[in-house]
């Protein structure tokens, strides 16, 4: 089995102005694990545990999908939900171009069994995990209110390998599809 998702890459300069953001983080006392820098990217589609045997199948289907280039906005950085939160993450405006992606996702990946996502897509980078929220975090997040983490373009898609270690996630590139 292979633990695969569906990834769109942000620029080195968004990634590098988010690893800023993590140091405010880094100065509260909520435990946190923090996205490497590097790892950060929006994940279009996660496939979860796919036998590795279909790794061909779901290739070819991503090749077959006609997009073009589009522009993401790395905006406010936020927690997914201010009562219990579980993730430190940017917001990304895309014009809904994330959430058209996804549509076409699903669409090629539906026939080979591969459930349609059932959630509204939310274009976002996740930067931190909390394991244990404190109420450090949230002047922590106030110090961050009207800061913008720069513009790209996203110019294509990857289909990733996650291989789950101690010190964090590994990714392997097993598919990149350039428009």
């Amino acid at each position: 089995m292979v633990r695969a998702f569906v990834a769109l890459e942000l620029s080195g300069d968004i990634r590098s102005r988010l690893a800023a953001a993590q140091d405010v983080f880094r100065t509260c006392s909520a435990r946190l694990t923090f996205v490497d820098p590097d790892l950060i990217h929006i994940t279009a589609k996660f496939l979860g545990d796919v036998d590795e045997g279909r790794i061909p199948q779901i290739k070819d289907a991503l090749l077959g999908i006609p997009f073009a280039p589009f522009a993401v906005t790395a905006g406010e950085v936020t927690v997914n939900n201010r009562n219990r939160p579980h993730t430190i993450w940017c917001r990304l405006d895309d014009a809904g171009r994330g959430q058209e992606l996804l549509s076409a996702i699903d669409a090629v990946l539906s026939p080979l069994g591969i459930a349609p996502e059932t959630r509204r897509f939310l274009s976002h980078a996740t930067i931190a995990r909390v394991k244990s929220a404190d109420p450090s975090l949230f002047p922590a997040l106030r110090t961050l209110e009207g800061k913008t983490y720069g513009s790209c373009t996203v110019t294509g898609l990857k289909l990733k390998k996650s291989t789950l270690t101690p010190r964090g996630p590994v990714y392997e590139d097993l598919l990149e599809v350039k428009w």
